[in-house]
């Protein structure tokens, strides 16, 4: 044992255990994971001896070595070895507590007598004369053993029960924790069998028991062989005077000799991190003062308990302790005996242990997940929707409004709402799912919120196994943490969240703990190494008093039942009857539940029990496929979707849709498109019955002086055509080659036998590429035309820069989003895949031309059957040996921007295949993938004709009943029955 004083034969140490009143075991203070020991006996002197097995204890035994323990236990001391005994294996030296010498404390409190020689000369105490003065002093006050009090000597014997341990018939283990379940019992820790496993006395009855401490289990400290079992026995005064008797010598305790004698003779060695596991427990608890928590009892009389030991002011759980430092597993069986918030800790630290491999956990391998943590994608903007009781789309305060990355969806990490249902598929909503819904539509909808995301997970689209990586049938959700900004009273009563945690202290109110809280949800269960909420402690609390509370889903009463008749689906003879009831008040409260366009909505009248679809009479904004619809419909949804407005319903058309006005917070919503040029005023059939009409006309007459959006080309006296120019020359006739295909009859193309093709490839295949680019030299921006290398084929193509990392570039695996101008398709590279380009080449216009298909109007991706379509779009057109011939109709003149992919003209085609003599436009209705535009009327007879004609093809298609067509007419005038498909913007 090294020390500074080793050379003069003084050592320093830290007393780990005391298992007598003049025994120590001293360890080195070293950084060692088991630092060595030695077991040192105070020098001539001789405590009295503590009892054996089915024993009493000598007079004062007990209290002799209480006050050695308390002087000494967990304390630095400086130590010196006199003299060994080799008969006994003893070593016997002197003690130091800082300046004070522990012998001679001991014998002037009265706890020891002197021994005045030993077997051998020399076995003596350097410091004999003044112990001997110090005895003679304890004798003459009475002090400790030496006391003269009538009958001190019999109160100073222990009455000791009989032992538990080895027969387990002397322990009522059921009574004794029936009496004190939850109640801290006091204890000192006799002996640490294994790092999970103490034998401690109960006070103040002196019960011998073993406890195995609740919700872990460390490593085994295997068995020993029966002659290794002796541990250094008791000296006692005959002994040291030269008469040993010839008994073979007990153990140095009751708890030490039961273990002596039950060991098996045969040998296993420790489990890897055993012996630390021991250790650790030892230096915490061994000979302390403890506090046992009953827990419960196995089902072999055992008692399991939680262990808390001192350490300052605070008390520690060693079962806690275990696991943090990885010396112990959690345990199942034994945890699920704890209270909720413990077993919880637990847990939490067991699974830390593994992210660390920390010692048992060194060559731990982690499960598969199929989740990945999202890092530094915090974000505040205001909710405009609320999808389900666990999923809300907040409009990025940071990205521009109309932009395709302006809303997010986010989904409540560790959480899980009753499912809202798909009316789609028959599915209606689950019990609790609409409180869920409005319960955080009443709180959220246009609120400021924070956004933290934690992670993304592949979720599976149907019921089978958890996906893997491709898997068609699945998709990324991403998952966060979501705060109220400035909460009101209600939600911060809502939350009431535990004090020890900060979700709510610090950032605002956590809606997903508002929706447990309420009983609106359950907490996920994750498994280990999936991510989680950053407050799933806070979560599991407000899960554990909503189950208390009885709220919500955890209540034992039926769920509520609300009948809704959708009247979008219902006949027009039905919505008809409905008109009635919706017209005796002049307004009626409702609650905007999708924007289906900039002027058509579904509308709940919580008064009638129905949903509607509503439009505005006499404002029409663009179509879904013209110039501006896309921003009327993202105005309507950051401005009424999911809020409470005021209808005043006026009559209902042949297709089933009620008009009317409908105002939100005393405004008109009609004047707020008007104004900002995105609808216009259409009063054929008279302003006299529309609410407000003064103000919609003087709206509208704003936007036209000021030439906002639709109105950009007005001239006073005549209509614009809005971007849509339309074409009186000879119509134009391209052979091209369609190169990408994005779904929603929209595709690129390029020209065939074009010389600034060839010109380009040209210029391409000269250039001399130079070695991967120097980071921070190159650093192209969003917007940026550059050269990139393609995927497929490792050819270098023209790009533009769509989605670029924020800053500086800084490895070489930094991940771009591009999009190839002469091609149409989009990807993600690295940056080594990306370099500069001449400026000579990039000047020149991107190849890619984009189109969609004249007449007719495809589902986008997002709708029933649009996979198909661009499915069979891609079919006859991409890498086809036929030639195709493109008609150009028309020309999108708007400029408007697709996918972030450029910029241009649109040009609007019939789209030939030569060689079969048919248009791509009719085989697409033919097929029952697309269905006829109506609109606009096309300007020409001959167009007319070739929409006459293509309506004879969707009318066959109709009449089979083939794929759009499968359940009849699916559509009113010009408008669709669902909300708008949104996309979150990228690569495909």
């Amino acid at each position: 044992m090294a020390s500074a004083g080793a050379a003069s034969g003084w050592l320093r140490g830290r007393v780990k255990a005391v298992p007598s009143g003049d025994c120590l075991v001293i360890m080195a203070v070293t950084k060692a994971e088991i630092p060595p020991e030695k077991t040192i006996t105070l020098s001539s002197l001789v405590a009295p001896r503590l009892a054996r097995r089915g024993g009493v204890d000598e007079p004062f035994a007990w209290d002799s070595r209480e006050y050695l323990r308390k002087l000494c236990i967990g304390k630095e001391v400086t130590f010196r070895v006199d003299y060994t005994v080799p008969s006994i294996g003893r070593e016997f030296g002197s003690v130091f507590l800082g300046d004070k010498n522990v012998a001679l404390l001991v014998v002037s409190e009265g706890w020891a007598k002197v021994r005045e020689q030993g077997q051998q000369k020399g076995e003596v105490s350097p410091f004999l004369a003044e112990l001997q003065r110090l005895e003679e002093q304890a004798k003459q006050q009475g002090s400790g053993r030496w006391s003269k009090v009538p009958g001190a000597s019999e109160k100073a014997i222990r009455d000791l029960p009989p032992s538990a341990i080895g027969d387990p018939s002397n322990l009522d283990a059921m009574g004794l924790l029936a009496e004190n379940k939850g109640r801290p019992m006091e204890a000192i820790v006799e002996q640490v069998r294994d790092g999970s496993t103490i034998r401690v006395y109960l006070l103040p009855e002196f019960q011998f028991v073993q406890v195995f401490v609740a919700g872990i289990q460390a490593p085994s400290m295997g068995r020993r062989g029966a002659v290794e079992t002796v541990v250094e026995p008791e000296v006692t005064s005959d002994e040291l005077n030269g008469e040993a008797s010839a008994e073979p010598r007990a153990s140095l305790t009751s708890a030490q000799r039961l273990a002596a004698s039950t060991a098996s003779s045969t040998e296993v060695s420790p489990d890897p991190f055993g012996r630390e596991a021991k250790h650790f427990t030892e230096i915490r608890v061994l000979n302390r003062d403890v506090r046992i928590v009953l827990e419960g009892v196995d089902k072999f009389s055992n008692l399991v308990g939680s262990v808390y030991y001192p350490e300052g002011d605070s008390a520690k759980d060693l079962a806690l302790e275990l696991v943090q430092n990885g010396v112990a597993k959690y345990l199942d069986w034994s945890a699920n005996m704890m209270e909720e918030d413990a077993r919880r800790k637990l847990k939490a630290a067991d699974l830390q242990a593994k992210k660390d491999r920390l010692r048992i956990w060194t060559n731990y391998i982690p499960p598969a997940t199929n989740s990945k943590a999202i890092h530094d994608q915090n974000f505040t903007g205001k909710v405009v929707e609320v999808v389900s009781g666990d999923c809300i789309i907040v409009a990025d305060d940071a990205v521009p409004y109309g932009s395709p990355l302006a809303e997010r969806r986010v989904n409540l990490s560790s959480i899980r709402s009753p499912k809202m249902g798909n009316p789609r598929r028959d599915e209606k909503p689950a019990p609790y799912a609409r409180e869920a819904r409005e319960f955080l539509r009443t709180r959220l909808i246009g609120r400021q919120v924070n956004v933290s995301m934690e992670y993304s997970r592949k979720v599976s689209m149907g019921d089978g196994p958890v996906p893997v990586a491709g898997s068609a049938d699945s998709r990324v959700m991403d998952f966060g943490s979501v705060f109220l900004v400035t909460p009101s009273k209600v939600e911060a009563d809502d939350s009431t969240p535990s004090p020890s945690l900060s979700s709510s202290q610090t950032t605002g109110v956590n809606v997903a703990e508002l929706v447990i809280g309420r009983g609106f949800g359950t907490v996920i269960r994750h498994r280990d190494f999936e991510e989680r909420s950053n407050f799933y402690d806070a979560l599991l609390a407000a899960e554990s008093r909503a189950v208390a509370g009885k709220k919500g889903i955890h209540s034992a009463k039926d769920p509520p039942v609300m009948h809704i008749t959708d009247l979008l689906t219902a006949s027009s003879k039905k919505a008809k009857d409905f008109l009635p009831f919706l017209q005796r008040s002049r307004r009626l409260p409702a609650v905007v539940e999708y924007v289906l366009s900039g002027h058509r909505f579904k509308l709940l009248i919580p008064k009638e029990t129905c949903t509607i679809a509503f439009s505005f009479s006499g404002v029409r904004c663009p179509g879904r496929d013209e110039p501006y619809s896309d921003e009327a419909i993202s105005l309507m949804r950051r401005k009424i979707l999911q809020r409470d407005v005021e209808v005043e319903v006026e009559t209902v058309d042949r297709t089933g849709t009620f008009l009317g006005s409908l105002w939100e917070s005393k405004t008109n919503v009609a004047v707020t498109l008007l104004e900002a040029g995105i609808a216009k005023l259409q009063t054929a059939f008279g302003a006299d019955r529309i609410a407000d009409a003064h103000l919609l006309a003087r709206a509208e007459q704003s936007a036209k002086q000021k030439k906002l959006k639709i109105w950009e080309n007005y001239i006073e006296g005549q209509e614009a055509t809005s971007g849509l120019v339309a074409e009186t020359r000879q119509k134009e006739v391209l052979k091209v080659v369609v190169t990408e295909v994005l779904g929603g009859g929209k595709f690129y193309v390029q020209t065939v036998g074009d010389q600034k093709v060839a010109s380009i490839q040209q210029q391409l295949a000269s250039l001399s590429l130079q070695d991967a680019p120097v980071i921070g030299v190159f650093n192209p921006k969003k917007g940026d035309i550059v050269l990139a290398q393609f995927s497929a084929d490792n050819s270098w193509n023209r790009a533009m820069i769509v989605n670029a990392p924020r800053g500086v570039v800084e490895s070489p695996k930094d991940m771009f989003e591009v999009f190839y101008i002469d091609y149409g398709n989009q990807e993600v590279v690295t940056y080594s895949q990306l370099r500069p380009l001449d400026p000579s080449v990039s000047s020149a216009p991107g190849l890619a031309q984009l189109c969609t298909l004249a007449y007719v109007k495809v589902p986008s991706l997002e709708e029933d059957f649009g996979q198909e379509a661009a499915e069979f779009l891609s079919e006859r057109t991409l890498n086809s040996s036929r030639e195709l011939r493109a008609q150009i109709e028309d020309r999108d003149t708007s400029a408007g921007k697709v996918k972030g992919q450029g910029t241009g003209t649109v040009l609007v085609i019939t789209l030939v295949d030569v060689e079969a003599g048919s248009s791509i436009n009719a085989a697409m209705l033919e097929h029952g993938l697309a269905r006829l535009e109506r609109r606009k009327r096309w300007d020409t007879k001959e167009r007319q004709l070739a929409l006459d004609q293509l309506e004879e093809v969707q009318d066959r298609a109709k009449g089979q009943r083939l794929k759009m067509w499968q359940y009849g007419d699916i559509q009113s005038d010009d408008e669709d029955s669902a909300p708008p498909a949104r996309k979150a913007g990228g690569r495909r």
